[in-house]
């Protein structure tokens, strides 16, 4: 296959992992260079002063820096990355109900990528902003990555 199909959707693809389902986000969307990963809050997602706990927004924005350098329009097959560095500055508190993460890359090279994410709630309150520094794995760095069962 020379090109991808016009209508694929690869978050078809995508099964929910393990971590995931424990904090209970979603990938909202995700395009060529672009992913937002968004969570509805809840009280399991609190410190003991019921603020959302740091590690959420940084499970959060981890995520989307590498869901938007992973992003792959051929069906069957799977880019994968993993994180080499994380700087997370916080801005400020969550006034709505929904975090949302956006990341788009940056930059990069063939085997590793550059992504900004900025974290926001529904209200458009900034959050955090951070920047990653990603490694893919296997064929990564191809956008045609690698066939799916080798993940």
């Amino acid at each position: 296959m020379t090109t991808p199909p016009d209508d694929y959707d690869p978050l078809a693809d995508e099964a929910t992992y393990p971590f995931q389902n424990l904090i209970g986000f979603r990938i909202a969307a995700w395009a060529d260079r672009y992913a937002r990963v968004e969570l509805d809050l809840a009280a399991q997602h609190g410190n003991r002063y019921g603020l959302p706990h740091g590690g959420v927004h940084a499970a959060l924005i981890d995520t989307a820096a590498g869901f938007a350098g992973s992003f792959c329009p051929w069906p069957g097959r799977v880019r994968r990355a993993m994180t080499l560095s994380l700087t997370i500055n916080y801005l400020g508190q969550a006034k709505g109900s929904r975090l949302i993460a956006e990341g788009r890359v940056t930059g990069g090279g063939r085997k590793s990528f550059f992504a900004a994410v900025e974290l926001t709630d529904e209200t458009g309150a900034a959050v955090a902003s951070a920047i990653a520094t990603m490694r893919w794995r296997g064929n990564g760095g191809d956008p045609r990555g690698d066939p799916l069962a080798a993940a």
